[in-house]
């Protein structure tokens, strides 16, 4: 599909390049506001949340339209924003992290829309896997997730910091599609399946799964390891009941996801999407539970550096008293 430019007129119409083959263009003369939001392959997080992230907003404001793009996950939605083939993307906290600190590349420019969730990290294993501590997987076969997932970056983090490299230490093997992961390790391909964050779908089907499941996360002196060289993930807990029959809390490690923009999004149109969503906080954790993590207050909390915030959204964070 041929792309088309971003146009912004006084009402705020935007018309979408990168809207998905079969959406209906907005017409330049409605008071509306198109815009494209990447995820990731299908059967992952992302996806999942894109789509309840969408469906309130849309709801929050008539003539808004977001509408959802699968694509290859953080790793391909950076470069797309910054070429401007996408509007708006999730992006997890470890490529953020990295684009904004210029590791390996240069500094982006582009900003924060929301914090999403926090994602603290562990392993999965069916239930009678004879597995414990991540030294016991250790040579074993690891779906580490989808080939251009954050989750990639963050598990890379994670073993670093106790000593143990991703692909040197395990037989690591990287998915086409994040869904594919739980069949895996349900029939024995994989010893174990490497996951983040509350309410993700890997998770959920391997603790629903009939032969049950059970979690593996750095204990706490490996916690420790980990921030002491990598200081920027953060002590993070998986609540008891997070998950069906995990009845116990979890301690990890991990960052926060967010909603990046394109460089070139307008102030009045970011300003728009930050309203629409604070109005519609509760609607969208009642719609998702990991999404009650999406609020102002916890953008303003996560976001590495206020700056990294979109200018439009810290206009409306300055009305409601969240910036002075």
């Amino acid at each position: 599909m041929k792309m088309m430019p971003l146009v912004c007129a006084a009402f705020l119409t935007v018309t979408t390049a990168t809207a998905q083959e079969g959406a209906k263009p907005m017409s330049t003369t409605t008071p509306g506001l198109s815009l494209s939001l990447g995820t990731a392959t299908p059967g992952g997080g992302f996806p999942l949340y894109g789509d309840a992230f969408a469906e309130v907003m849309n709801k929050a404001d008539p003539s808004l339209t977001l509408v959802t793009r699968n694509t290859k996950g953080s790793t391909e939605n950076i470069p797309l924003l910054e070429a401007g083939q996408l509007d708006l993307a999730l992006v997890a906290g470890e490529p953020a992290y990295e684009a904004f600190k210029g590791i390996g590349r240069a500094p982006t420019k582009l900003r924060i829309i929301t914090a999403l969730y926090s994602n603290p990290g562990m392993f999965v294993v069916r239930a009678d896997s004879p597995y414990r501590t991540i030294r016991d997987l250790v040579g074993k076969p690891i779906a580490f997730g989808a080939k251009g997932s954050g989750l990639v970056f963050l598990s890379r983090y994670v073993l670093d910091g106790i000593g143990l490299d991703q692909d040197k230490d395990f037989q690591a093997v990287y998915l086409d599609r994040a869904g594919d992961g739980p069949a895996m390790v349900q029939d024995g391909r994989v010893a174990a399946l490497w996951g983040a964050g509350l309410g993700w779908p890997g998770f959920k089907a391997m603790s629903e799964s009939p032969g049950g499941a059970r979690f593996i996360a750095p204990g706490a002196a490996e916690i420790a390891q980990i921030r002491a060289k990598h200081t920027f993930l953060k002590p993070m807990l998986v609540g008891a009941n997070s998950y069906p029959n995990q009845p116990v809390p979890i301690a990890s490690v991990g960052s926060w996801s967010y909603i990046l923009a394109r460089e070139t999004l307008p102030d009045e149109v970011a300003y728009r999407l930050a309203k629409t969503l604070h109005g519609a906080e509760a609607t969208l954790g009642a719609r998702l539970a990991q999404a009650k993590e999406t609020t102002a207050s916890n953008t303003m909390a996560s976001a590495p550096d206020v700056a990294l915030i979109h200018p439009g959204v810290l206009k409306y964070y300055r009305e409601i008293g969240l910036v002075k």
